[in-house]
This record gives structure tokens, C-alpha cells and sequence, in this order.
């Protein structure tokens, strides 16, 4: 794996958090795939630039999320990111807070798979809270 490809992850995640999609989308090769469990209601797998569009889209439309990165290492082919999700579910207000690992891989400085482990009961729970105060899964 080349050096740069920790470097063009961070600048994914700096871009997610600004919200700046063109960059993104920029970053993602056309023969993309990604994966997140079918539990939740934006998982799945995508194929494409416009499959992680829809995918985002969908995750932005049940929660205003922010990763926390606690590391962000090389493993090989991929990158991987440990961490947690937190932010706001939008139906209910309800905050969460879920641990979670993304494994990214790249060819030629582009994005091609992104599979996302995140701690699918506390997410669920989120979903389904009244505001009973912010989750944990771990």
C-alpha cells in the first residue's frame, strides 16, 4: 500500500466532516463496492460512486452522525479506521454513540471497497429510542 493512501483517507474523513461531497466523490473509484449490515436501514451493498451517494444519503436522512477516529493505520492492502459514530438521530433527537471499524482499500489513490463494522445493536437501539439519553455499544 502506498504511504498515500493513509493521507488520502484522511482527507475522506476531513471532507465527510465538512460535509464536502465533491471531494468524496472524487476520491472513489468507478468499480466502488461497499458493504454495512442490512440490519440497518442504510446498509447493505453499493456499487459505485452512486451507490455510496445512495447509501449516504440514506444514513443522512435517520441520523446527523461524526466519526471519531481513535487510529487510522495501515494494514497491508487496506486502511482501517477504529473508532465510534456519534451525533443526533433525526426522527427522535435521541443522541447515540456507537464503536465501530471502517476497512478501506485503494487502487491507483482511488477508493475501491469500504466495508463498515459498526455495533449494529446499539445503532438499532438508537433508531429506536424516545430520548432516553445517549447509547453506548461498547
Amino acid at each position: 500500500m502506498a504511504s498515500s493512501d493513509l493521507e488520502i483517507m484522511r482527507g475522506v474523513y476531513d471532507a465527510f466532516a465538512r460535509r464536502d461531497l465533491d471531494t468524496i466523490r472524487a476520491a472513489i473509484h468507478p468499480d466502488f463496492v461497499m458493504e454495512q449490515s442490512t440490519a440497518l436501514p442504510w446498509g447493505g451493498v453499493r456499487h459505485g460512486p452512486d451507490g455510496f451517494f445512495a447509501f449516504l444519503g440514506a444514513l443522512l436522512s435517520h441520523v446527523d452522525p461524526t466519526v471519531a477516529i481513535e487510529d487510522l493505520f495501515d494494514a497491508g492492502d487496506h486502511v482501517v479506521q477504529v473508532g465510534h459514530t456519534s451525533g443526533t438521530v433525526l426522527d427522535t433527537g435521541a443522541p447515540f454513540r456507537a464503536r465501530e471499524v471502517h476497512v478501506w482499500q485503494l487502487r491507483d489513490g482511488l477508493i475501491t471497497s469500504y466495508r463498515v463494522l459498526i455495533d449494529v445493536p446499539a445503532m438499532l437501539a438508537a433508531l429506536q429510542s424516545a430520548g432516553q439519553g445517549q447509547l453506548d455499544g461498547g
